[in-house]
């Protein structure tokens, strides 16, 4: 996909070897703590990687922008997640996670333009009806964004090792945001 700002946006599967030195570092560096994987090693991390791989219900890719990395994504269907055990899943949610690595050249509203690239490649896809995050109830800025975005906050949730708020956004509330 092309952005009028961003330049060319291409999603693709991680690769759990060929990606790994550039995602190590993303998860090592102190803005991710939010993920959790900051102590691990390129070697452990691979390993995750090579083993989210392998599943059916979780995915992890990488974005890249006119050929930098720049983005990690990880989708997953909260009904095969702990998250499906702490709200009403529904058939077309998706769940994401994404961190942000590099940037490239500065735009103005970046971080809006790639949740945007990331919202019109889940909605691609036809089963998908809605989008669901949980960012740490501590992350203030994620959940801003996220409310800025066009998501709908829903309940605070206690996932695995965090407290987390639950966020939605349909497709239909990012189609008529798509026309405003």
């Amino acid at each position: 996909a092309d952005d009028p700002v961003l330049g060319r946006i291409e999603v693709a599967v991680l690769d759990p070897v060929g990606d790994l030195e550039v995602v190590h570092r993303w998860v090592t560096a102190p803005a991710a703590r939010f993920w959790g994987l900051g102590d691990l090693s390129a070697g452990e991390l691979g390993e995750v990687y090579a083993y989210v791989d392998g599943l059916s219900t979780h995915h992890a890719f990488v974005i890249r922008r006119d050929g930098l990395p720049i983005v990690l994504l990880q989708t997953y269907e909260p009904e095969n997640d702990p998250l499906g055990e702490v709200y009403d899943a529904q058939a077309g949610d998706v769940g994401i996670h994404f961190l942000l690595g590099d940037r490239g050249a500065p735009v103005r509203g970046f971080t809006t333009r790639v949740a945007h690239a990331i919202s019109a490649f889940l909605f691609a896809q036809p089963a998908v009806d809605r989008i669901v995050i949980e960012p740490d109830v501590g992350n203030d800025r994620a959940v801003a964004r996220a409310r800025l975005f066009g998501f709908t906050l829903g309940p605070q949730v206690e996932l695995p090792g965090k407290s987390g708020q639950l966020a939605f956004l349909t497709r239909e509330a990012w189609e008529t945001a798509e026309r405003s």
